[in-house]
């Protein structure tokens, strides 16, 4: 049976949009609480910063908030916006990704026991609330398209392993012409130089 072209492109866009599950447009301030504020509690500390998670917006959360918009060059108003929400996504992304640096290579591994490339970002980014599909070449269908001129930590970085058109691998940018990814010899941090940049086939932001 032929699917009606709206019906088929309003499928489309669900698959091409990522789901963010834990993330709000809300500004949380100094007297916020909620699902929302330990969210951003929960953000601080896996980006190394000591706060308590009692979904309470108090003294505590507000100095290590403004600590962390300090040191990462945003506005210093102990105001959860959304620059803020980003940087802090962003920094709680990386930092889980890191915490299974030698995790070994798995083929169809999706937990820290074993991960393959796709199992690895996936697991990565649903520890932060973002749904992203199962293997890599789906993967790459996430979000937007981003140049590679324009790469941001925390986006998706995908791979023609095989020299054919085909997405086959994906990492996680981290900046500083690094990524993160589920290699053969386990979970590591590549330098992306000319064989890398030879075989890069598209990269996606996913929040």
């Amino acid at each position: 049976m032929r699917k009606h072209p709206i019906v088929a492109l309003s499928i489309a866009l669900i698959l091409a949009i990522p789901s963010v599950l834990g993330a709000s447009t809300i500004n949380l301030s100094p007297g916020s609480t909620g699902a929302d504020v330990k969210t951003l509690q929960t953000e601080l500390t896996t980006s190394g910063y000591s706060t308590s998670l009692d979904s309470i917006f108090g003294p505590n959360t507000e100095k290590e908030l403004l600590k962390y918009q300090a040191a990462n060059g945003l506005t210093v108003d102990g105001i959860d916006g959304p620059a803020t929400k980003h940087a802090l996504l962003t920094s709680s992304i990386l930092a889980t990704a890191k915490n299974y640096i030698g995790v070994p290579y798995l083929w169809g591994g999706t937990t820290p026991t074993g991960f393959d490339c796709s199992g690895f970002t996936q697991y990565v980014m649903a520890k932060n609330g973002i749904t992203l599909m199962r293997v890599s070449i789906d993967q790459s269908k996430n979000g937007n398209e981003v140049a590679y001129s324009d790469l941001q930590p925390g986006d998706l970085m995908f791979f023609d392993m095989n020299e054919n058109g085909v997405v086959s691998h994906v990492g996680i940018y981290l900046g500083n012409g690094q990524f993160i990814g589920a290699e053969s010899a386990g979970v590591r941090i590549v330098q992306i130089d000319s064989w890398w940049v030879a075989r890069f086939e598209i990269a996606r932001s996913v929040y």
